[in-house]
């Protein structure tokens, strides 16, 4: 019998599951991180896509529909933030379907997906997967909290160094409530 993945929305009873998921590998992610998440989703900031397999949370993605990135706000490029799979649900193609997931409701409002990776070896595996997604450093150079780092600064190399990455997407077209006609082709492809 095959695995059955399921990509949806976080909803009110994932917090605790997740940090608790999370926990039990060692890592520090609160369940007052996950709560913030649920009310970004429901203010229309963030979404949340969670991955389970045959029901057992396996992992998420969010999409930061307002990062903080000064390239991202000034292009209103969303980024994709903070994929993580479970070590026991790897190498099933859960961060592939995730990241599949995040790119189609991004393309619904822009033609470009945008994302940070950090530079040390812990995220090697990302920045594999990133590149052969179709992700390119934006041409900006590196930062490090948000920030640009000059040539010749000292850095720290931990999570906070990041080289952020874009891909170019096939926008989907939305409907339009209003009207019930389909929008955001016309703009994109006239603008782009």
């Amino acid at each position: 019998m095959a695995d059955s993945v399921e990509i949806r929305a976080l909803n009110d009873g994932d917090p605790e599951t997740m940090s608790a998921a999370f926990k039990g590998i060692g890592a520090g992610k609160p369940v007052v991180q996950y709560r913030r998440y649920l009310a970004e989703q429901l203010a229309g900031t963030r979404a949340c896509l969670v991955a389970t397999l045959d029901r057992q949370f396996a992992g998420y993605v969010t999409v930061n529909w307002a990062p903080t990135y000064c390239a991202f706000v000034e292009q209103q490029i969303p980024e994709i933030q903070d994929l993580n799979v479970l070590p026991g649900f790897r190498r099933k193609g859960l961060a592939t379907r995730l990241l599949d997931r995040a790119e189609e409701e991004i393309s619904r409002r822009s033609g470009i997906a945008g994302i940070g990776v950090g530079l040390h070896p812990g995220y090697n595996q990302a920045q594999r997967l990133y590149a052969k997604r179709g992700y390119i450093p934006d041409g900006r150079g590196v930062t490090y909290r948000d920030r640009y780092v000059e040539e010749g600064a000292p850095v720290v190399l931990d999570d906070d160094l990041v080289l952020h990455l874009t891909k170019r997407l096939e926008q989907q077209p939305v409907r339009d409530e209003a009207s019930g006609r389909l929008r955001g082709l016309l703009s994109s492809r006239a603008t782009g």
